[in-house]
């Protein structure tokens, strides 16, 4: 499937003392591309929620910090869907220095679909399915 790519700026908020992203943000930045890669799609994850009564929750993550960004940087979250199962996806995502696309972080994200009520896994709903499936 086609990369998608969201573009952000560093804010203060999201540094540390020494003006660095803090580690933990970059997981953040990823998870907002992702939101608005499924709203690129045409989905609403609550309405998803509402209407299918399912979530998507993160299953697992292996990330690698290469080289840090700063405070007012701008940059590119990319995300790219690598592979799909009947209760999974799993995306390859990319954080890169939007001025010369420097990789700053790289990382494999597995996401659950759960059921709301149960939070035990689910089937992604055939309308989502349809569409990465292409």
């Amino acid at each position: 499937m086609k990369e998608f790519l969201w573009p952000l700026r560093v804010y203060y908020e999201d540094t540390d003392s020494g003006g660095v992203v803090y580690y933990a943000n970059y997981l953040k930045f990823m998870e907002r591309a992702r939101t608005e890669w499924l709203r690129g799609l045409g989905f609403e994850q609550d309405e998803l929620l509402e209407k299918e009564g399912v979530l998507f929750a993160v299953r697992k993550v292996a990330i690698d910090y290469r080289s840090p960004a700063r405070f007012n940087d701008a940059l590119q979250v990319s995300v790219q869907l690598i592979s799909r199962g009947k209760a999974s996806l799993v995306f390859r995502q990319e954080i890169r220095a939007a001025a010369d696309g420097q990789v700053l972080c790289d990382a494999e994200v597995k996401i659950a679909c759960i059921d709301a009520a149960s939070f035990r896994p689910a089937s992604i709903p055939q309308s989502l399915r349809v569409v990465v499936s292409g």
